[in-house]
């Protein structure tokens, strides 16, 4: 009778102590649902609500400072990570968001400084590695750029991003050899169904600057085939088609980027040329105009950083 009276007892206390091992519900869980659905601005005003009723929550702080890098509101994802870093210091993943803000804000140092901290706390993260390396590249630190892409391939072997852009390094190092090799391996290794327009557009840009147009057109139009609304690659065709005399085509891949890419100043400046040499003087004159108009309204004053008071604290 013990024994039974023990089991009733027990038995009669599981649903109580089942209850104790229950996970606490996720506080955030609408603004995490929210922005797993792809509604960053009903995300965003969940989150305002959550931290103006929780100011002491690093994670709803940090969530936050997330979700405004996803809406590209830099200035303020880095003032949410600010406050969330007065409660605990950034996790790797929280100072990645932090880095990439600095990258959307063209401050390239301030992003190298936290890409680095992330690859020093987790040294097989491939994807800080490979972001590193783009900011290299930006710093025009090529030399580096070539390290953090070697890192970011020993992690994740055949990353055509990574393979990619470790031939834009090495175009840069004046290694063209190096450079079409990477180039070409990020093209083989997409096999026979490729998605990726970059390496095609890279490799068929350096095959233009060696004027080896035979071989770079291929490239070229497999790039158009895969990436027609990049004004790049018509720019390129263009040039082709000007080299071999083509000017009509070379015209048509010029007003396709034009098209694509209309506050681009050289572009209309090229396409001016062009009409020029086929006697379109009327033409040629409009697009010189726009060419002088779009330049005279770039701001020559420089624009200074307003993050410096508010970068992160590395605690």
């Amino acid at each position: 009778m013990v024994r039974i009276g023990q089991c009733v007892l027990g038995l009669a206390l599981l649903p109580a102590c089942a209850a104790c091992f229950q996970q606490p519900a996720d506080p955030l869980a609408e603004p995490r649902a929210l922005l797993t659905e792809g509604k960053l601005a009903e995300s965003e005003t969940a989150l305002h609500s959550y931290v103006n009723q929780h100011p002491a929550s690093a994670e709803a702080h940090f969530l936050l400072g997330y979700v405004l890098f996803r809406e590209q509101k830099p200035v303020e994802s880095l003032a949410a990570f600010t406050a969330g870093a007065s409660v605990r210091r950034p996790k790797a993943d929280e100072l990645k968001t932090v880095a990439s803000d600095y990258v959307l804000l063209r401050d390239y140092a301030d992003a190298d400084k936290w890409f680095t901290e992330v690859t020093v706390e987790v040294p097989d993260d491939a994807d800080a590695w490979y972001l590193l390396g783009r900011t290299k590249y930006n710093e025009n630190a090529f030399a580096d750029a070539v390290s953090c892409f070697g890192r970011a391939l020993a992690l994740r072997p055949r990353s055509i991003e990574a393979e990619n852009n470790l031939g834009l390094a090495w175009r840069e190092l004046n290694s063209p050899e190096k450079a079409r090799a990477a180039f070409q391996a990020a093209i083989d290794w997409q096999g026979d169904a490729p998605a990726d327009a970059q390496p095609f557009l890279n490799l068929g840009t350096l095959l233009v600057d060696e004027s080896d147009f035979d071989h770079a057109i291929p490239h070229l139009l497999k790039a158009a085939a895969l990436s027609p609304d990049n004004p790049k690659v018509h720019e390129e065709l263009s040039q082709v088609y000007e080299a071999e005399k083509n000017l009509p085509q070379a015209q048509a891949e010029l007003e396709k980027a034009v098209a694509l890419a209309p506050n681009t100043s050289g572009l209309h400046f090229k396409l001016g040329q062009i009409y020029r040499r086929e006697g379109l003087r009327d033409r040629a004159q409009q697009e010189f105009a726009l060419c002088e108009k779009l330049n005279s309204t770039h701001s020559s004053s420089s624009t200074p950083n307003p993050i410096k008071a508010n970068q992160p604290a590395a605690h």
